[in-house]
């Protein structure tokens, strides 16, 4: 018997959240964020319901490839660029595009012989203070970039900083579209925080990430709130069921000492298949389709729940940890966190079924 634990990652969701974006932001291209391994979905396996977007955006070069040899033809943007001038022949040779946040980045493309041109996105600092270059050096390198030869194509790109919070946006719109006055490049601005605000972002090209995956950027705003549907839903069963006396204590640490009699039920899942260990008690769990709370420590394989509202469950009971009827970013607030990490952090040792309009496969 296998440890009955498994992420399941629904297809149809996931393209449904794609429509969601192309209704908030009409008449643009979209680039899909595909960083981490589709942010732990699985890079190759959420491609057939991506096939709507005009194109996917990575961090890894590793990631670029793959999709390539995977004989993906779209656009493919590396967020980060290239690090060394030894890395451009590969770009080329494989048509991938470029973000170029710093002035040495230039002046490689400008000393390269490339059997063909590149795409660049010219990444300006608005604010984020992370990566781009200031609004003053725009001028001059959109300039050189013209002119080199290297370069197929320019755009013009910023990262939102705080388009999550009620007056985050205006700020850095103003300072983008000041550093970019008169110049005649399509313009990338809206991550998903920004595409839910498209009618104050704008832009030619939005670059949905944790929205396609059916969680929100947003502390209040709910992914329901937003439209989008959970993608990742994480299953497990009950696997013991343990009456606990008053003052019995659970797990390591004794992290919790029961108040009264009741039932304890131990679930197959622990931080070593990607459960916050952090995780406090009162942290929400689904079990038999019932809102229960989190009791005890989470180990390395296992957390324990407190049965008192399903006194139907026993050993076999369904659980969710995350997704379907419970959103990840419950649990990821009540674990003082995002839901970007818990969907991140899935480990390799959890086996995946992709789901899709009714059919199940089943992945090892």
């Amino acid at each position: 018997m296998a440890r009955p634990l498994f992420a399941q990652v629904n297809i149809a969701a996931l393209r449904a959240n794609l429509a969601q974006v192309r209704v908030r932001a009409p008449k643009t291209q979209v680039l899909a964020v595909v960083k981490a391994n589709a942010y732990g979905h699985g890079l190759l396996r959420v491609l057939p319901a991506l096939a709507d977007a005009d194109g996917l955006a990575v961090a890894e070069l590793d990631g670029a490839l793959e999709l390539r040899a995977a004989h993906y033809t779209r656009r493919i943007l590396l967020l980060e660029g290239f690090f060394a001038a030894d890395e451009l022949p590969e770009f080329a040779a494989k048509r991938l595009a470029a973000v170029v946040h710093h002035a040495d980045q230039v002046t490689m493309l400008e000393a390269a012989h490339l059997e063909r041109p590149i795409e660049v996105f010219l990444k300006i600092d608005t604010g984020m203070n992370r990566l781009g270059v200031r609004p003053g050096e725009v001028g001059a390198l959109v300039e050189r970039l013209t002119h080199c030869d290297s370069v197929a194509a320019l755009r013009l790109m910023t990262h939102l900083a705080r388009a999550d919070e009620e007056d985050g946006i205006k700020e850095q719109v103003a300072a983008f579209d000041a550093a970019c006055k008169g110049l005649p490049y399509p313009r990338s601005i809206a991550n998903s925080a920004g595409i839910v605000r498209y009618a104050e972002t704008g832009g030619d090209i939005v670059r949905p990430g944790i929205m396609l995956y059916g969680a929100t950027p947003f502390p209040y705003d709910t992914a329901e709130m937003i439209g989008v549907q959970p993608v990742m839903t994480l299953r497990s069963q009950i696997i013991a069921v343990h009456d606990l006396k008053a003052n019995d204590s659970v797990g390591y640490g004794a992290a919790y000492t029961a108040s009264r009699a009741h039932r304890i039920g131990t679930v197959a899942c622990g931080y070593a298949d990607g459960y916050p260990r952090h995780a406090p008690n009162g942290t929400p769990v689904l079990v038999c389709g019932k809102k229960v709370r989190m009791a005890g420590r989470p180990s390395m394989d296992m957390i324990t729940v407190d049965l008192t509202d399903v006194p139907e469950a026993r050993i076999g009971s369904p659980v969710v940890l995350w997704g379907e009827g419970l959103p990840v970013d419950d649990v990821a607030s009540a674990a003082a966190t995002v839901g970007y990490e818990l969907l991140c952090a899935l480990a390799p040792r959890v086996p995946v079924v992709t789901t899709n309009v009714g059919r199940v496969d089943l992945e090892l």
